[in-house]
């Protein structure tokens, strides 16, 4: 929520690869090996220590004089004498010392180090976002749009979820894309996440003012950017499409499609459901049209069973007379069999 002119302090990350319990033996080892570094030079150096006593250094005074060191600022009963054992406390034993705290201090070191760290690691990750998929809305609707992206071979590194439910980006999470809570309503929040620059935007919201406002504000961000949004209400569908929405998907008017289809025929929605699957035996594909294909009818291709053909904005059946002819900027909307599939076999 924004008061005033403040704008939110959005964080985009991705849950770490690293196992909890492999960190943790990450930063024992680390904090044994500075003390180790401390115990070795001490240990060769240790002409310039001395006793109060007077008595000779043994190794069981240098590991004594190493752990209260590092851990403290000694007792005074072992002391550097020489220049170079003072300068070796100094500028190595001190910064050991500081590092050793902040390892095995969990809360100070999150309150110094996570902030930044959090900071640079969402730099990095806005670095690489570019033709990526943003996904506002992390609900029913959104997260089976993230795991048929995975499922039809999207890198999760090449997905963005925002959401302001905690819960629902924990479970995105645990697919491995980059994650940010926030409001996707907010300027500063599609910016965040680089809309500007992504290949597409699903919209999921759950509601549909929520989703219309968020295609609006993404339309004024991004112009020529393709938005698909999930709106509930068949009368808010024109609105979402006047807002900048490109594909305008009602949950409820598909499965009323595949319903009515049943009533015509037993094996109608058993092949839009096939077209729609990523297991099914056939898929639909958008494409451009080649410099091969120009001048001969869609009928003739030979990549797919050419349906429709999208031409300056107007949208041309295979049984249309403008299909007989393909032009260059056509695109083309076909049926291929699905990956593992036999080419050369019925679709």
């Amino acid at each position: 929520m924004e008061i005033g002119h403040q704008t939110p302090d959005y964080h985009l990350y991705r849950r770490s690869r690293t196992p909890v319990w492999l960190a943790l033996s990450w930063r024992a080892l680390l904090a044994l090996a500075l003390i180790g570094v401390a115990l070795a030079v001490h240990w060769f150096d240790r002409e310039g220590l001395r006793q109060s006593s007077g008595e000779p250094v043994t190794f069981a005074d240098i590991l004594y004089f190493t752990m209260i060191t590092v851990t403290t600022v000694g007792y005074g009963d072992i002391v550097p004498v020489t220049q170079q054992s003072r300068m070796f406390d100094t500028f190595v034993v001190t910064p050991i010392r500081l590092f050793v705290w902040l390892i095995f201090l969990g809360t100070a070191y999150d309150f110094l180090l996570k902030r930044v760290w959090g900071r640079w690691r969402m730099s990095v990750i806005q670095r690489q976002l570019r033709d990526h998929v943003v996904i506002a809305g992390f609900g029913n609707s959104g997260s089976e749009a993230a795991s048929e992206l995975i499922r039809r071979g999207a890198h999760p590194d090449t997905i963005v979820v925002i959401d302001e439910s905690p819960a629902a980006l924990r479970l995105a999470e645990a697919l491995d894309v980059a994650v940010m809570e926030g409001n996707a309503t907010r300027d500063a929040a599609l910016q965040a996440v680089r809309v500007g620059t992504a290949r597409a935007l699903i919209v999921a919201a759950g509601r549909d003012d929520t989703s219309i406002l968020i295609v609006l504000t993404a339309r004024r961000i991004a112009p020529t950017l393709p938005i698909s949004v999930v709106i509930r209400s068949l009368d808010n569908e024109a609105i979402a499409r006047q807002a900048g929405a490109d594909t305008v998907i009602n949950p409820a008017s598909f499965a009323g499609l595949l319903l009515a289809g049943s009533t015509h025929g037993v094996h109608l929605a058993d092949y839009m459901a096939d077209l729609a699957a990523t297991d099914g035996r056939v898929a639909l594909r958008e494409r451009c049209v080649t410099a091969e294909e120009i001048g001969i009818p869609l009928r003739a291709i030979t990549s797919g069973l050419g349906h429709r053909i999208y031409r300056g904005g107007t949208m041309i059946g295979f049984w249309e007379p403008g299909a007989n002819r393909l032009v260059a900027g056509d695109v083309i909307l076909e049926v291929v069999p699905a990956a593992g599939q036999d080419s050369d076999g019925p679709a």
